[in-house]
């Protein structure tokens, strides 16, 4: 099984997206994949297409924002996959880089289209997309995950480089240059500098809200099960501390009783141990001398005697 969310063992990381964004990266067409993280590798990532199936009008929505993201470039003729196979592995592409969406909407070293891409938090930079030309069947996980030996080397054998309509060629900082500006820096601290306004149409517009709706439904998703996580987990804790306050109590409360009655004659000894309580029985018919001798419970045994106590939620 592959090792997920290990970037140190990554030999071959995989990310899982949902379709139709996945086949559209590894096709060329989409050159920043959104993220509310910053990307945590820089090289070759594969792509791995959920099992979830795209509905049409999520399709649609994609399909007419990246026809009006390249008229802006004059290319009308965008020609989309065939298909969109979903538990497949379907390529994989080179993530460059990463910025925030404000550095990116500033960048005037990149065309306008793949400024308007940014959508997100976060932008990974992708170049040198390779498909696959017959999609491999797997599973996938969240987050980036190691992709398994046999998998990879059966999928290199299988990758064809796309030939991209606008192809790009990121131009990042040299980290050894400290002269070497981060992207958009100029127009995000030069008040004079601004970057150029895009005539945006109507049509480029609505092409913008479609597919911020199409990507929203899934944010929304990984919100509410991300909240649903917090819940149990409150859950489990409310009921671990009053299992803790219920025990504390009892530690407090020192039962010491002492009932004694005279005997005639003879006595007999009965030690009865309940718990940490000892009762000692001393007489005969006539009568009885009862000791209650409380013994303290220690905080591990506390803390013990609480989650024993716990029921799954």
């Amino acid at each position: 099984m592959a090792a997920r969310n290990k970037l140190g063992n990554c030999k071959n990381p995989c990310l899982t997206m949902h379709q139709p964004w996945a086949s559209l990266l590894v096709h060329g067409i989409k050159r920043i994949e959104g993220r509310s993280w910053p990307a945590p590798l820089r090289g070759l990532l594969w792509i791995h297409a959920a099992s979830k199936v795209p509905d049409a009008t999520t399709i649609k929505a994609m399909e007419d924002f990246y026809r009006e993201i390249y008229a802006l470039s004059g290319i009308t003729d965008v020609k989309f996959p065939e298909e969109y196979p979903v538990s497949r592995l379907v390529g994989c592409v080179e993530v460059v880089g990463c910025v925030r969406c404000e550095e990116l909407t500033c960048w005037q070293a990149v065309p306008e289209g793949v400024r308007l891409e940014g959508l997100t938090d976060f932008c990974w930079l992708c170049e040198h997309p390779q498909k696959l030309l017959v999609p491999l069947e797997m599973r996938g996980y969240k987050g980036i995950y190691n992709l398994e030996r046999k998998i990879s080397e059966d999928a290199f054998r299988r990758l064809v480089r796309v030939q991209s309509l606008v192809p790009i060629k990121f131009p990042l900082p040299n980290p050894r240059d400290p002269y070497s500006l981060r992207p958009g820096s100029l127009s995000l601290n030069v008040s004079d500098t601004r970057a150029p306004d895009i005539n945006k149409s109507s049509s480029l517009v609505q092409a913008i809200v479609g597919a911020r709706a199409a990507a929203t439904q899934f944010s929304r998703k990984d919100q509410n099960s991300h909240g649903h996580i917090l819940q149990k987990k409150d859950s489990i804790n409310s009921i671990l501390t009053e299992k803790w306050k219920s025990v504390s109590l009892e530690e407090e409360i020192k039962p010491v009783t002492v009932l004694r009655t005279e005997s005639q004659r003879g006595s007999s000894a009965l030690h009865s141990r309940q718990g940490s309580i000892n009762f000692e029985y001393r007489g005969n018919n006539s009568g009885h001398h009862q000791v209650a001798n409380y013994r303290p419970i220690g905080p591990s045994k506390i803390f013990a005697a609480a989650v024993k106590g716990l029921e799954p939620v």
